[in-house]
């Protein structure tokens, strides 16, 4: 009696599931990215006044009400390196430099930020503020 000879059964790799995993990773990482991206720079509080809008890229100073610097909003850092950092980029780019000074900073800071600035020989320096009511 000859018996039958089984047939063997290669296991099956099925890629839907693994592909339904893939796209929900990438979109949770998506999601994480961009709300980690929200969150850039320093929340300050501007002060009111009527001046001209200016559109375009520039460097930002930014000036919290605890008198700290922070460069393009992100870096914290002394005011001579942000000066420095940020006369720097403006002489390579030609960017305009823009001081966002919190409504509670000193005005001191302030204007030494801009002086210093002007004295490295940046003639392109404003001050950021809101639309006056």
């Amino acid at each position: 009696m000859k018996l039958q000879e089984e047939e063997e059964q290669h296991a099956r790799l099925e890629m839907t599931p693994i592909m339904d995993v893939v796209f929900l990773l990438i979109v949770f990482f998506v999601y994480a990215f961009m709300s980690m991206t929200v969150q850039r720079g320093v929340r300050v509080e501007l002060p009111r006044a009527d001046g001209s809008v200016s559109r375009g890229d520039s460097i930002q100073l930014v000036l919290n009400d605890a008198d700290e610097v922070f460069l393009d909003g992100r870096t914290a850092m002394t005011r001579r390196a942000a000066v420095d950092s940020a006369a720097l980029r403006a002489k390579e780019t030609g960017l305009p430099v823009v001081i966002r000074a919190d409504r509670q900073a000193h005005a001191g800071p302030a204007l030494e930020l801009m002086a210093d600035l002007r004295a490295k020989g940046i003639e392109k320096v404003t001050y950021q503020v809101e639309k006056g009511e």
